[in-house]
């Protein structure tokens, strides 16, 4: 993606299943776990680099010593920073001695979250893993997920009002935690008082209550309050663990187990470098599917909450998570190859034009372009040959295997002609400056075309602002004095906010939106945008259960998203040529053309991720079009930095 935007975030739990001691004698060292941790999350860095932060807990450990040990930072190192800190500490307590099973982050769960904010919380406090503190073991509750939650509204009422809770902030990782930890406080208050009067007390009591402590009820019963999009893990301090992913599979979520450890992540690739096992090792989670995982180490896999009407992420697929996973690789291929025929149908000439791609993301799909030009080139060429070969021997005439040696050396022309410089820093403030060192960000490869004969078709896996297209990429570009420049999208365009995990809420930050704005003005149609305003505005406050969905198990709904209406009066290809105007800067001195994926096309070539509302517009939950219709009173009313998110 030329142009970076947040986006999701990365979990991480482990779940040791043997003795510690164990993994020492077998690997020669008790940070084991550890070990795996620190390998996962940094194989998902690529979903989080605001913040990182880590937690263990101690499942044996005796009163009076710690259990649960957390560590977080801050920045693009945090990852490093927060190792650096846990070895430090281990270095400290260890005092020369041998390392041991007492050591501090030496434990039986580990829980790893990656950060990136979406919702423009940052600090510290926002940083997972959360830790809720109790005087009970298994009342102390460590919390992380990739998630955003779209009815924090909601929530923080229920919880106030229904349940007499004074939650310290309304941001959706707090009041989940809260809620949790209220169910879990009932769970224990209630198997303290029966076991109690069944005569057990003390350690043994206790004891009781940490193998009774139901977790899964407490997540089925905390859930069906959520609408958003989520992969939740988390562990009490007794050792009891969790992940659990939500009912729409909207956030991913994988894992792996065998007689040594269960593990589970945002992205399979993780697990298997990790682990070293096979693809069809790894399992995905289901939606609504959770897994429990008691002190003991008994492993349950089992329905927490009835799927529905499953709409896995495709921006997943697309962009998000990373390219070495194999279903990913296969997938981002197939989206640069069904492209082929709206290509072949854009490019004036298909022998004249030099075929590349916008560092680094687009690469893979790239690749399966050109894998589809070159099938439809070797379809041309066969036809060529066949009809010289058909050709009676007295109206050959002489020359035929120089025709088809001229024929065979036809090629689809390659070339990488745009180059990221990762070492530029827009750092200055000042914004002519800016936007002048912005446009240097990318470089080109020169004399790499025939100037003013050939044109150049570049692919890109998304375009959502345009900007950099229009100060950087296509002004680079340009300097090659190309005769067309083609800008390919390997995604469909994106018209809509997400809420669900991805920073893209505010409806004036997209290209395609703003198209249609201008083909509403230009052709005097501007009454669309403040009727769709009065629609939005009747509906803002309505119940949330009223807003449509693709949900199965919503009620008929009465309201819809009518952002809808402002690209219905429109083609694809009308908003499209919009686009590639808006993003041609002024005195290019050559034409522009945008080129995007159909929706249709992105289901065929990722079939499993049918999430697709920031394209289509059809959202999963009652949220996500709360948000959407959110969005547009923010950009009618002039609010173009506020998020459509209903905080």
């Amino acid at each position: 993606m030329s142009e970076q935007i947040k986006h999701e975030c990365g979990v991480v739990l482990i779940r040791l299943l043997k003795p510690l001691e164990y993994y020492k004698e077998k690997y020669g060292t008790v940070m084991y776990g550890l070990n795996k941790l620190y390998l996962m999350m940094e194989k998902q860095h690529n979903r989080g680099q605001e913040g990182a932060g880590l937690a263990c807990v101690k499942i044996d450990s005796k009163p009076g010593t710690e259990y649960i040990y957390r560590e977080r930072a801050l920045g693009n190192t945090a990852i490093s920073e927060c190792f650096y800190n846990v070895n430090k500490e281990i270095e400290r307590e260890r005092k020369g001695a041998l390392y041991d099973t007492s050591l501090p982050y030496v434990g039986e769960v580990y829980i790893g979250h990656l950060r990136y904010s979406t919702t423009g919380r940052s600090g510290m406090s926002y940083v997972h893993p959360f830790l809720r503190r109790n005087n009970w073991r298994n009342r102390n509750l460590c919390l992380a997920g990739n998630f955003n939650i779209t009815n924090e509204k909601e929530l923080f009422a229920y919880m106030v009002e229904g349940q007499g809770q004074h939650p310290r902030s309304d941001a959706d990782t707090f009041l989940i935690l809260e809620q949790m930890g209220a169910l879990l406080d009932d769970n224990h208050s209630d198997l303290y008082r029966k076991y109690k009067a069944e005569g057990y007390k003390g350690e043994e009591l206790n004891a009781k209550i940490e193998e009774n402590i139901d977790i899964k009820s407490i997540l089925s019963e905390a859930s069906t309050l959520w609408d958003g999009g989520f992969c939740i893990v988390g562990a009490t301090g007794s050792g009891e663990s969790f992940v659990f992913r939500d009912r729409w599979g909207i956030r991913p979520c994988f894992y792996y187990r065998d007689d040594e450890i269960f593990v589970a992540a945002s992205e399979r690739a993780a697990i298997q470098t990790a682990m070293d096992v096979k693809f069809e090792q790894v399992k995905e989670l289901a939606p609504g599917e959770g897994v429990t995982i008691r002190q003991n180490g008994k492993i349950a896999i089992s329905r927490i909450i009835k799927e529905d009407n499953p709409r896995p992420c495709a921006f997943e697929r697309i962009y998000f998570s990373r390219g070495s996973d194999a279903q990913i690789y296969q997938e981002r291929k197939m989206l640069g190859r069904v492209l082929t025929p709206k290509i072949l149908k854009s490019i004036p000439s298909l022998e004249r034009t030099v075929f590349s791609f916008i560092p680094n993301t687009a690469e893979v799909a790239y690749y399966g372009m050109i894998e589809g030009l070159n099938e439809y080139l070797n379809e041309v060429k066969y036809k060529e040959i066949e009809k010289i070969c058909t050709t009676p021997a007295s109206a050959k005439g002489k020359g035929e295997s120089e025709k088809i040696k001229e024929i065979l050396s036809k090629q689809i022309r390659t070339e990488k002609l745009a180059i990221k410089d990762i070492k530029m820093r827009t750092f200055i403030a000042e914004s002519g400056s800016r936007n002048d060192m912005a446009a240097h960000v990318y470089d080109i490869t020169y004399n790499a075309i025939e100037a003013g004969k050939d044109s150049i078709a570049v692919i890109d896996d998304s375009i959502v602002r345009g900007t950099t297209l229009k100060q950087s990429i296509i002004r680079i570009l340009s300097r090659l004095k190309p005769k067309e420049i083609i800008i390919i999208s390997s995604s469909p365009q994106i018209r809509y906010p997400d809420c669900y995990g991805i920073d893209m809420s505010r409806m004036g930050e997209f290209i395609a939106f703003n198209a249609a704005v201008e083909l509403l003005k230009e052709r005097g149609m501007e009454k669309v945008l403040s009727d769709v305003y009065k629609k939005c505005k009747e509906a803002q406050d309505k119940p949330l259960e009223q807003f449509e969905s693709t949900s199965a198990l919503t009620k008929k709904s009465s309201v819809q998203n009518y952002v809808k209406e402002i690209y219905a009066p429109f083609t694809e290809e009308e908003i499209s040529n919009k686009i590639a105007e808006l993003v041609t800067p002024e005195d290019l001195g050559c034409k522009v053309r945008v080129v995007f994926q159909s929706i249709e096309d992105l289901h065929k070539a990722c079939p499993f991720n049918k999430g697709d509302w920031y394209f289509s517009g059809n959202y999963p939950t009652p949220g996500g079009t709360r948000t959407a219709i959110t969005a547009y009173i923010n950009y009618y009313e002039g609010n173009p930095y506020k998020r459509g998110y209903s905080r």
